[in-house]
């Protein structure tokens, strides 16, 4: 594991209580220009599924229960918790223009609508159906998904990152900070100023005592 990656861990986004999620990231300029300041939106109710129940991920192939695209099957691109929200790649799209100004009426793209998680089903390789899907304990005490009927263990996809590592098979170089280093104390902290601390350290002894200074 990367010290980076270590470090996004320990990283939240705060939002405000009335934020609405979209399909924009919380940081990026898509999601402010839906969320200005000092606009509130009306509530979006969202049925509560606890984390340790999800049960789909980014990379895992899905059919499409309901819509335009019903009876298709695709792959999740992303998946939006806040909203109960997946991504599929190339299904369930709409046009649109983008980059207008003027005159010129802009690109004619394809975008992606999300859909809600009880509106599509994991697909069991076995079989290529979908199937839904419960998670189980093995022998081992691992915890995994397994389709209910065929009674197949579904693994969690491994995704590959932008960067082109996938974090599963990472394995730390030489040059890599490992977790056990940078979390390991060095240093603690003490009254003394810093040059009191290199004289300690260094063996220094120091007889003159320096004058007591005020700051107001």
């Amino acid at each position: 594991m990367r010290l980076t990656a270590l470090l996004a861990m320990a990283a939240r986004v705060k939002v405000p209580p009335d934020y609405r999620y979209g399909t924009s990231r919380p940081w990026t300029v898509g999601a402010q220009r839906m969320n200005p300041p000092g606009k509130k939106r009306r509530k979006v109710f969202v049925e509560p599924i606890q984390p340790e129940d999800w049960s789909l991920f980014k990379g895992d192939t899905v059919e499409v229960l309901a819509g335009k695209d019903s009876g298709k099957q695709g792959k999740i691109s992303q998946v939006i918790r806040a909203r109960n929200w997946v991504i599929l790649e190339g299904l369930n799209t709409h046009y649109r223009y983008i980059g207008k100004s003027g005159e010129y009426r802009g690109t004619y793209i394809a975008s992606e609508s999300p859909l809600l998680v009880r509106e599509v089903a994991l697909v069991d390789p076995s079989d290529r159906k979908p199937t839904q899907v419960e998670w189980r304990f093995t022998e081992e005490g691992e915890r995994v998904r397994v389709s209910l009927r065929s009674g197949r263990i579904l693994p969690k996809p491994v995704v590959q990152r932008r960067d082109g590592i996938v974090p599963e098979q990472w394995k730390d170089g030489p040059k890599d900070t490992s977790p056990d280093d940078a979390l390991e104390k060095t240093y603690s902290a003490s009254l003394k100023t810093f040059e009191e601390e290199i004289s300690g350290a260094t063996g220094v002894v120091e007889t003159r005592a320096g004058r007591r200074t005020f700051w107001y």
